[in-house]
């Protein structure tokens, strides 16, 4: 075998990793008893440095061992710290699927996510009009990627009929940084009769976003139709992940 047939057999080995099988985010939130999302990242925007030393490979086994259902992996780097290689260390580290969260303006930020090894991909209603909306998660689709859409506020309720396998809830104000569980379950109700007309299996699974630190926060908001729950800062400012994610 001479040496270029050798190199394009590699880079065919490297081009399947790259269009490896798609993990289901949405069916493995359906199918979990807590459809946890927990989340990997070292700051925020409103409270600083929360964890400035964590390393993926420190986090994510932790994480699946505790019985979390996906993963969520910040890569803004500037706002949240976050460093190049976290989401493919943690695609390396994990079989749980795994969300891309991060300000997604362009799709070639959603081709980015796919060789990243990202599983969806996080469109924000507050930084992209309808149409744009749309036009995004159709290619992320097109490519292999599942959508979560979140939503902040009634004024959002007209994202509802894109066609996304999730639809989330922010509890944290994007101007204060602020959370409060309470504002998903003021819209719970909204959102179901919103969605009430769709065909069961094209219907969005709802997901609630920041400020859930208990048990009993889960409980109620899975009363009211939610079935996943990302959860980042108060796994990594609490030390004992394992044990709170348990």
């Amino acid at each position: 075998m001479d040496i270029l047939t050798k190199i394009i057999a590699n880079k065919q080995k490297e081009i399947e990793s790259l269009t490896r099988k798609h993990r289901s985010m949405k069916a493995a939130l359906a199918s979990s008893p807590s459809g946890i999302i927990a989340e990997f990242k070292r700051r925020s925007p409103s409270k600083g440095w929360i964890k400035a030393d964590a390393r993926v490979e420190d986090i994510v086994p932790v994480y699946e061992a505790g019985g979390a259902a996906a993963l969520s992996i910040l890569t803004d780097k500037d706002y949240f710290g976050a460093q190049p290689e976290d989401l493919p260390a943690a695609r390396s580290l994990t079989r749980l699927p795994i969300l891309r969260k991060d300000f997604i303006i362009d799709p070639l930020q959603l081709y980015e996510a796919r060789a990243m090894g990202a599983d969806a991909v996080l469109l924000i209603a507050a930084c992209l009009d309808k149409e744009t909306c749309r036009r995004l998660a159709e290619e992320a689709h097109r490519i292999g990627l599942e959508v979560l859409l979140e939503l902040h506020d009634a004024s959002e309720l007209e994202y509802a009929d894109l066609p996304v396998e999730m639809l989330g809830v922010n509890n944290r104000h994007l101007g204060t940084f602020h959370t409060d569980v309470s504002h998903s379950l003021a819209l719970a109700e909204e959102l179901k009769m919103r969605l009430e007309g769709m065909p069961a299996d094209s219907r969005p699974l709802l997901v609630a976003e920041s400020g859930i630190r208990l048990a009993e926060d889960i409980r109620r908001l899975r009363e009211c139709g939610y079935r996943g729950f990302l959860i980042g800062e108060h796994f990594m400012r609490g030390g004992g992940v394992h044990e709170l994610a348990r």
